[in-house]
């Protein structure tokens, strides 16, 4: 229900021009529910922060469990080789993120076999022994669970906090769908995924029929002791590096969302295929979960240790994936209550009995994702809050750009050749930077460019609706570039194309580039309070370089200090 139902034929019905995750399905709110005033965060908007936050912290932990479990097959084959279990998880770890910077598109073309030989295997497996106890096909039958929760009440929805592991690839499924499109993602899990899931866990409950005392690890016990078991413990290590690769990709697909967005500082973002531009590689994000993985592997070391930290954030995160579809359902495609309200029951009817039980083992380690997820989701929320801030003090103390070129002849002592960009966190009022520049030099370019990144909320803008120049005399040009927020914003390469097809007046060899160097003071009257701002004070002190992340040449780079008391 959850995965097949919910997810794949629901959820991904949600994309924003084919890409999906939590902050795409935000961007098909309707603005006034997304932003509260100029400066704060909507309900729906924070729910949405508090959801890809949540799936920070569960991506720390999936990489982590599923190598981990993999590997105590091993143990299970001979008890000599369990000292072996977590050095080879941790190396495998270290391993799977190293590679992460040749892109998925490379490393996709060894997954898929793999993938498909892994399905086969379980499917295999499972026939094999549902055809030596058919009577398990009883299962089937929607009895045998009404009963078990009858008869064990609390207890019995406490065991959902230990079966969560097969519901949890639905946020990452979503998240990744951008990278290979709804069509694909359903046939591959109804023509692949499901059924041979289906046949496993059958084969498995038809072992247990069989020999209860299989109990401890029944999958690698479908395979006799010897040569197989190593072959299976080598399948499901593969399998489990390929699967986390889907909530890696996700992390970096969800980090360039949430920078583009403004919720999170500049980073340095790699892309990895000139043919798939969402194909990206993020070195901050990708060492920080490596090293979130290693930690918890070095701590709980057991996966059964580690599953009692794993389920509380994502089936959080399923929670409000159901809410803000509802929400998505309701404002956006105008749905009517009687469809909504009832499949938003249903989907509810599945996350909160699971994020209730995952509640229960929050002392015995769920507190470990949220504890990370309370971090980001502060951190996310005071940078978006913060920048808005910032961005208000600068457009309030200068003029607009119209009354600035009419007193720029009595401002500026002289002109000289050249072109000069301006970046500008807002069209039509003067950059900050420019202002600094004049008072204290008093001296122009020929050629003044003021260039506006603005993110719209879909995830790629076309070539043809990415420039918008206005000449506003006095050799003043402004130039608005429209970015999708899976897009990057190559300054130099947009300035050749607003030459090429608008005819902007730009010297490329004498062109260069004024940026503004803040130094944030934080005080006790600030608006956002002093402990706040110091959190954005540092957040912004370490953001990535501006120059790399809008790719102009250092060489051609002059910075301003500002100092800015918040």
């Amino acid at each position: 229900m959850v995965v097949a139902v919910k997810y794949v034929t629901f959820i991904t019905r949600a994309d924003n021009e084919g890409e999906g995750g939590i902050l795409a399905l935000l961007a098909l709110v309707p603005e006034r529910l997304r932003a509260r005033g100029a400066q704060g965060v909507g309900w729906v908007a924070g729910l949405v922060v508090l959801g890809a936050a949540l799936l920070y912290g569960d991506g720390v932990i999936t990489p982590a469990i599923s190598v981990l479990s993999a590997m105590e097959g091993l143990a299970v084959a001979t008890a000599a080789l369990e000292p072996l279990v977590v050095p080879l998880t941790c190396a495998i770890l270290v391993g799977l993120f190293s590679v992460q910077r040749w892109g998925t598109a490379r490393v996709g073309k060894i997954f898929g076999p793999i993938m498909a030989v892994w399905f086969l295997a379980l499917a295999a497996l499972g026939l094999a022994f549902i055809a030596k106890t058919p009577a398990v096909l009883a299962a089937l039958s929607p009895a045998h669970a009404a009963r078990f929760f009858a008869d064990h009440g609390l207890h019995g929805v406490a065991i959902l906090g230990s079966v969560v592991l097969v519901i949890t690839g639905g946020e990452a499924l979503y998240a990744d769908m951008g990278h290979f499109g709804r069509r694909p993602i359903q046939l591959a899990w109804y023509g692949l995924a499901l059924p041979a899931l289906a046949l496993n866990y059958f084969g498995q409950g038809a072992l247990l029929l069989r020999s209860p005392e299989a109990a401890g690890s029944p999958f690698f016990a479908m395979v006799p002791k010897g040569p197989l078991t190593y072959a299976l413990v080598a399948l499901s290590a593969m399998a489990t590096v390929i699967a986390s690769q889907a909530l890696i990709s996700g992390a970096y697909s969800l980090t360039h969302q949430a920078i583009q967005l403004g919720y999170l500082p500049r980073t340095q973002v790699l892309h990895t295929s000139s043919a798939a531009e969402g194909q990206i590689y993020i070195p901050a994000t990708n060492w920080a979960l490596a090293a979130g993985c290693l930690a918890l592997v070095l701590s709980f070391r057991h996966s059964s240790r580690l599953a009692a930290a794993y389920g509380l954030a994502v089936t959080g995160t399923m929670g409000i994936t159901s809410i803000v579809y509802f929400v998505v359902m309701r404002q956006t495609w105008g749905a009517p209550l009687a469809k909504a309200v009832p499949l938003l029951l249903l989907f509810l009817a599945f996350d909160l009995p699971f994020l209730g039980a995952n509640l229960l083992k929050f002392f015995e380690g769920g507190y470990v994702p949220v504890v990370i997820a309370a971090v980001l989701f502060a951190m996310m929320v005071i940078w978006k809050r913060g920048r808005a801030i910032l961005v208000e003090r600068f457009t309030r103390a200068v003029p607009s750009i119209e009354a600035f070129v009419r007193g720029l002849d009595a401002s500026c002592g002289a002109r000289v050749p050249g072109t000069a960009v301006f970046l500008s966190s807002r069209a039509g009022k003067t950059p900050y930077v420019l202002a600094h520049h004049l008072k204290h030099n008093k001296v122009l370019h020929e050629t003044v460019v003021l260039l506006t990144a603005v993110t719209e909320h879909v995830p790629r803008v076309a070539d043809g609706q990415r420039l918008e120049l206005t000449s506003l005399g006095k050799g003043v040009h402004q130039l608005i570039v429209h970015s999708g927020f899976m897009q990057s914003t190559d300054v130099p390469a947009l300035l050749r194309r607003a030459a090429a097809q608008h005819g902007l007046p730009v010297d490329f060899a004498d062109v260069t580039y004024y940026l503004g160097r803040e130094t944030l003071l934080a005080t006790d009257e600030g608006r956002m309070g002093k402990v706040a701002e110091t959190i954005f004070s540092v957040m912004a002190r370490n953001a990535g370089a501006v120059p790399a992340y809008f790719r102009l040449p250092p060489e051609r780079v002059v910075e301003l200090g500002v100092q800015i008391d918040l």
